[in-house]
């Protein structure tokens, strides 16, 4: 089994492949073939929650497919829009809904709501990248949360926005080498210890992006080792074999400046 470094950079190598074999799933292309060929036929907000296929895969694509239950949570949202700053999904903590009602905008648009590429074309984009995320995840976790946290990187424009997404904030926390523990502490706190250790602004520089998340997977392959028959020093000083950490993950440790 590759480790968490490698994993990812094979991921990310050629991002556009292998997006490429996400799409060419028989199920994730039946799905996808229902979407596009469905979605500009809904017209109304109910018309859209009642298609469970349809609806599911939206939701899927936004990250909130643990929530596509939730349908009179959604309607309302839907209903609300996001025109309106005091709007149901603006107000929500959690910005991924007021993304949802953004790309289906039935409060603006009424029945061309779904004919936006927000609503197909562009949703389908966001549904191929979250299926290649969770489908990283099923084997290595730390790899999915590496291409949440460079997905989602250009957007970061605080430290409060880390602190409120839990994902973000897990990575952050495991490249510096803080402790599950830290996240119990308070919130100022937290912001302040990453500021003083980060710049926010390397998240939009690609190179240095790449850089942080190199940090990333070496500590969490150290923290969640993906061969258990081996520990993380004794393979340090063992000869490179195909178990435990590869011979890139410990040369990439080797680079990292903490």
């Amino acid at each position: 089994m590759l480790d968490t470094y490698t994993s990812y950079q094979l991921i990310t190598k050629d991002i556009t492949k292998s997006l490429d074999q996400v799409e060419a799933q028989p199920v994730v292309k039946r799905d996808t073939d229902y979407y596009l060929a469905n979605i500009g036929n809904v017209k109304t907000i109910d018309d859209f929650v009642k298609d469970t296929r349809l609806f599911t895969y939206a939701m899927k694509a936004y990250g909130l497919g643990d929530m596509a239950y939730a349908k009179a949570f959604m309607v309302k949202a839907l209903k609300e829009g996001v025109s309106d700053e005091d709007s149901f999904a603006n107000k929500l903590t959690d910005k991924r809904y007021a993304a949802f009602v953004k790309a289906f905008n039935f409060a603006a648009h009424g029945e061309t709501a779904t004919l936006f590429p927000a609503a197909q074309q562009d949703t389908v984009d966001k549904y191929m990248r979250q299926t290649l995320e969770e489908n990283a995840g099923e084997t290595n976790e730390g790899v999915r949360l590496a291409l949440y946290f460079d997905r989602k990187a250009s957007s970061i424009t605080n430290w409060y926005d880390v602190l409120a997404d839990t994902a973000l904030s897990s990575v952050v926390r495991t490249a510096l080498g803080l402790p599950d523990s830290f996240a119990s502490a308070d919130i100022d706190k937290q912001a302040q210890a990453f500021e003083q250790k980060l710049d926010i602004a390397d998240f939009t520089d690609p190179e240095k992006l790449s850089k942080f998340l190199t940090r990333f997977t070496s500590m969490w392959e150290i923290n969640n080792p993906t061969s258990t028959a081996q520990t993380s020093v004794s393979v340090l000083f063992a000869q490179p074999t195909t178990v435990g950490i590869s011979t890139d993950l410990m040369m990439a440790m080797q680079k990292l400046r903490f």
